[in-house]
């Protein structure tokens, strides 16, 4: 297994859609209903998913896609001062359960705190979603608690475990 992170390529977007536009592919816990799939090309095409609030990268083993890891800013305070990354990660329904998940994380991680001035990156997961939670705990998150009712999915809220590392964490790692 050779895990490395690179900016999407547009026939990535294809991948994507082809894995994730249903259930199946999406996972128990990822699946939101269908998507506009205009609108990930539009901004592939507009800055190539990286900005200035966030972005996107594909994660591949090897030369194949295996998934995608994102971040968007989140405000605890006034945004010049009190923000920080969320994370999100999507892996392909064949390289799930390999590690590749955790590698990930842990570059996403190195990369956003070696390029940005973020002190805190944070991601959180079901409650019920207990592969994510030992992804992200083999890669240094830290369960910080438990937020009630925060996602709609399928109809009803789930509560989501919140997962967080410091600038000071990972250094000490």
């Amino acid at each position: 297994m050779t895990v490395t992170l690179r900016p999407v390529e547009p026939h990535d977007l294809d991948v994507f859609d082809a894995e994730f536009q249903g259930q199946d592919g999406a996972g128990a816990h990822q699946w939101f209903g269908y998507r506009n799939p205009v609108a990930p090309r539009r901004r592939l095409a507009e800055d190539g998913m990286l900005g200035e609030e966030g972005g996107v990268l594909t994660i591949c083993d090897s030369d194949e896609v295996a998934g995608r890891i994102e971040w968007s800013k989140l405000l605890w305070g006034p945004p010049g001062t009190s923000w920080c990354w969320a994370i999100g990660i999507r892996v392909l329904a064949g390289f799930r359960g390999r590690g590749i998940g955790t590698e990930a994380h842990r570059q996403v991680v190195a990369y956003l705190f070696d390029h940005t001035r973020a002190q805190r990156i944070q991601a959180n997961t079901d409650v019920a979603n207990v592969a994510e939670q030992r992804t992200l705990e083999k890669a240094g998150f830290t369960r910080e608690g438990v937020v009630r009712q925060a996602q709609w999915r399928e109809g009803r809220w789930h509560d989501q475990v919140l997962y967080g590392i410091t600038r000071d964490d990972h250094q000490q790692r």
